[in-house]
Order: C-alpha cells, then structure tokens, then sequence
C-alpha cells in the first residue's frame, strides 16, 4: 500500500492533515463512525469533548486493526462535531488525533453538526487502503 501526500504550492499547508492524499492497494477499509462508547455501548465522558475525542479515536484504531489495518494506512477521516467552535475544539482534536495517528496526517474533514444522540459531542469515521501483497 502506497499514500502520496501532497499539499500543493499553491493551497494553504494545513498542521494537522494533508491537503490530497492518493492511495494505492488492493483492499479498501471503511470505518464507520466511532462514537466516545465503551465496549457495552454507553456514552463515556458526558460533557467533556477531550474525553469524548480520545475515546473516539482510540474507537477508531481499535475498528482499524479488527480489519488489519494500521493508522498510517487511513487516507481519509471525517469528524463530526456538535456545535464546532474552531478554536475550542481543533487543539483538543488534534491532540486526539496525534494519539493515534503521530505523525501521519490523513485528509479530514470536520464538518459541524447540530445534535447526535444525546450527551454525544463528536464521532469520527475512516478509509484506509491496504495492499494484499503486504502483510502488516
């Protein structure tokens, strides 16, 4: 599996993720939303979006290995935040991103939301591509 990550000359070089992301393999992995749940589907971190993003990223690593796949191989996440405040929220963010991505940046999306499910502050959704031929 390959990723080029580009960011063009002449666009803006973002911190905390790659402008274009072209992704070469044999095998497509699509995450679905990870929400800030334990294992027996209860909201953990009522009110507090830093735990609320850990857990969600955490989710989603978790989610990626069941499929084989590893965090530097996601080329795509999407993060829906209730009420997003850029700066409120992006630091926190970006910590939870760096927890389980280090250094890779994937392209994201953050799109702002009205409301989830109740107490619900943020879900966290993934693409990854894998090369068959290599095994992790």
């Amino acid at each position: 599996m390959s990723l080029e990550l580009i960011n063009p000359d002449d666009l803006p070089i973002p911190e905390m993720y790659t402008q274009v992301v072209v992704a070469t393999g044999s095998k497509l992995v699509f995450v679905s939303g990870q929400q800030p749940e334990d294992v027996h589907g209860k909201l953990v971190g009522h009110g507090d979006f830093a735990a609320q993003a850990r857990l969600a990223f955490g989710n989603l690593g978790r989610a990626l290995s069941a499929a084989g796949a590893r965090p530097e191989q996601v080329c795509k996440i999407t993060i829906y935040i209730v009420d997003y405040d850029r700066d409120e929220h992006v630091p926190i963010i970006e910590d939870a991103q760096v927890s389980l991505f280090g250094d890779h940046k994937p392209a994201n999306v953050v799109v702002g939301v009205a409301i989830m499910s109740p107490g619900y502050l943020i879900e966290v959704d993934a693409i990854a591509v894998i090369d068959e031929a290599v095994r992790p």
